[in-house]
């Protein structure tokens, strides 16, 4: 990344800013809710088989709407049983407005929150320094592994939590859509890897795979409305190239070549489709289903590129 550029992650307020926008204009909840209500309940049914309680992680948590929907699910699987959930989120902003969600809803007598204002990294290594033996039967990280230095270190950790029947839940990009392609051709000029990786679904399958983990797999097809970003000054057009480039005030900061190459490779079919004058963003994702078993030794360094 030029020194010209910041990343987004530096920059808090502008990347809420941003992502509410994107989510504003694209369909990513939405599959994710179609997910958790049709697929998901047949995936959490096995999980935590004669147990009293249950213990559930959400690593990078955000504001906790998606999180509460699994956690209702789940409830709908095992309503016997008390939830103890653990939140994981470096976001003081996303962690407040995710604990006066819980405030506002008097319907979730069945789990008892750990707050953790931390990172995925920093839970992790505080996890190893307190020694900690406790099982998990449901983890969930979606769209978590971008921002850690080793994405299949970090899976082989969070699987290693897992009780026998427990599941871990990975929900990133698709290695099929725009983001892959964006990614794979400007990963040089973009990616602050002390920050961000620039992850998908197809790195961490092959990730797996070299390490004989079993998963299952899900497509979840999403879209977004990225018109405003060829519209030279558009303010909503400047906050959603931010997101796709994770860079702050890319339109003004990015050497006009870059700016020109990314705007291209956006309306390029490889990324988007025009409809009615609209250009739609390829923004699919995939979701991964590991299982316990993992062997926790993530002292060594990950395939992932």
């Amino acid at each position: 990344m030029s020194c010209s550029m910041r990343s987004l992650t530096e920059d808090d307020n502008r990347y809420l800013k941003s992502f509410q926008l994107f989510l504003e204009r694209s369909s990513e909840h939405q599959c994710m809710q179609d997910f958790i209500h049709i697929a998901l309940p047949d995936i959490l049914a096995s999980i935590g088989r004669g147990k009293d309680y249950l213990n559930v992680m959400g690593v990078g948590s955000g504001a906790g709407e998606i999180d509460l929907q699994m956690l209702t699910e789940l409830h709908l699987k095992h309503p016997a049983v008390t939830i103890h959930n653990q939140v994981v989120e470096p976001s003081a902003q996303q962690l407040h407005m995710y604990k006066v969600l819980v405030s506002q809803n008097a319907n979730l007598d069945f789990i008892k929150f750990t707050w953790n204002k931390m990172t995925a990294t920093e839970f992790q290594k505080q996890w190893n320094q307190n020694n900690c033996k406790e099982k998990m039967d449901f983890i969930h990280m979606i769209q978590v592994l971008y921002y850690v230095k080793d994405p299949g270190a970090t899976v082989s950790f969070y699987q290693s939590l897992l009780d026998k029947n427990g599941k871990l839940l990975i929900i990133l990009v698709s290695g099929e859509s725009g983001w892959g392609k964006l990614w794979r051709t400007f990963r040089m000029e973009l990616c602050n890897t002390e920050i961000s990786q620039y992850v998908t679904s197809g790195d961490i399958k092959t990730y797996l795979d070299s390490k004989a983990v079993c998963y299952q797999s899900f497509e979840l097809p999403s879209q977004m409305d990225i018109t405003e970003c060829f519209i030279e000054g558009d303010a909503k057009g400047e906050l959603l190239l931010d997101f796709l480039t994770e860079v702050v005030d890319f339109s003004s900061s990015a050497p006009p070549e870059l700016k020109a190459g990314v705007l291209d490779l956006l309306r390029h079919p490889d990324c988007s489709k025009e409809v009615e004058g609209r250009v739609i963003f390829n923004n699919t994702l995939e979701g991964l289903v590991v299982g316990g078993g993992g062997t926790g030794e993530v002292d060594q360094p990950s395939t992932l590129t």
